[in-house]
This record gives C-alpha cells, sequence and structure tokens, in this order.
C-alpha cells in the first residue's frame, strides 16, 4: 500500500471521527468541547450562521465527505472499481471548503473552532496525498 493511501485512508479516518463529534452536537444542540481556543470562539463557530450549508449543518456535509472518500479510496485500492478522478474532485472540493471555512472564521468570525481546524488540516493532508503523493 503506497503511503499516499495510507494517509488519505488514515485523515478521512480521523475526519469521519471528528465529523460524528460535530454532527452529534448539531442534532444535540450542545456546546462542543474546547480544547484548544477559548470556549467564546468555539461557540460563536458552532453557532454562527456559517456552521450551516443550504440549510445543512457543516458536520454532516464533512461527514459525508469524509464517509465517500474513505469508501472510494477503500473501493479503488482492494477492487480498482472506481476511477480516482472521483477521489481528486472530492479531495478538491473538500480542500477549497477548508479553506473557505478558515478565511471565514480568520477574518469574518475571528475565531477559531479546534474541530473546524482539525478538519481543515485533515482536508489539507488528504488533498496533498492525492495530488502529490
Amino acid at each position: 500500500m503506497s503511503s499516499a493511501i495510507v494517509i488519505i485512508f488514515l485523515f478521512s479516518l480521523i475526519g469521519i471521527i471528528d465529523t460524528i463529534y460535530i454532527s452529534y452536537h448539531a442534532y444535540k444542540e450542545t456546546d462542543v468541547w474546547c480544547p484548544v481556543f477559548p470556549k467564546e470562539w468555539c461557540l460563536k463557530v458552532q453557532y454562527s450562521k456559517w456552521s450551516k450549508t443550504l440549510g445543512i449543518p457543516n458536520g454532516y456535509l464533512g461527514l459525508l465527505l469524509y464517509s465517500l472518500i474513505f469508501g472510494l479510496t477503500w473501493l479503488y485500492y482492494y477492487h480498482s472499481s472506481v476511477p480516482f478522478l472521483w477521489i481528486q474532485v472530492l479531495s478538491g472540493v473538500g480542500f477549497l471548503f477548508a479553506i473557505y471555512f478558515t478565511i471565514i472564521q480568520a477574518l469574518v468570525l475571528r475565531a477559531f473552532c479546534v474541530w473546524c481546524i482539525i478538519s481543515a488540516i485533515n482536508l489539507t493532508a488528504i488533498f496533498y496525498a492525492v495530488f502529490f503523493g
């Protein structure tokens, strides 16, 4: 197994765990734990208008994205039944959203959420592995 495939599997799995946590709190409408940044920052991000896309919580969309990347990579690696282009498209879209939401946190909200930063790092690592690994 190539190192790029290992990176994609590892970071998509971390992303799945991260977005399950975020999705759980979105569903229950409870506050996330904020271990690195001030609690107010996480809450500002969590309850902002940018926490949803087209009315869908970003955690749900992230969970879908990471699950698709993981599943398609598994099919690609073990069965060669999926064009790698699909994984490239998903990782590119995810990377662009990560940049967008990080800019929103930095310039508009002026607050960061550790779970969002973890997701941005994951998507960056996946993007790098897909295109340069």
